[in-house]
């Protein structure tokens, strides 16, 4: 189990590598976006799918305090549900071929399975 590895940072999480691995992949997908989606789903799924990395960062930092750690690792969890959101939208829209959405929904299905697990075992992560 990765929690008995001796980690270091946030970044030797492997629900981290998996949630950066799908952030940079759904950014180079949307740049094929249409222009006028810019600022509307292009936007919306790069930060929701970026947040998930930012805020598993925070909670690794905050693993003194159960409640702080908790609180973080849900906003985790409902920045990779947001995203599954936005990945239902693309290929709605027809910006994305299904195959390649459900492969990134199986990946945001993996990072809040992993989520929730350390929800649900906090104290095994404390400091």
């Amino acid at each position: 189990m990765e929690k008995t590895k001796k980690l270091k940072t946030h970044e030797d999480l492997n629900v981290y590598q998996i949630a950066f691995d799908a952030a940079m992949d759904i950014f180079e997908l949307s740049k094929m976006f249409p222009v006028e989606e810019r600022y509307a789903l292009s936007d919306q799924i790069r930060r929701s799918s970026r947040s998930v990395c930012a805020n598993l960062a925070e909670a690794w930092r905050k693993r003194r305090y159960k409640a702080a750690f908790v609180a973080k690792l849900s906003d985790c969890e409902a920045e990779a549900a947001e995203v599954q959101v936005w990945l239902k939208f693309a290929v709605k829209c027809q910006y994305l071929p299904v195959d390649t959405a459900r492969d990134l929904y199986k990946s945001y299905n993996q990072i809040i399975g992993s989520l929730v697990k350390m929800i649900n075992e906090p104290d095994d992560w404390l400091l």
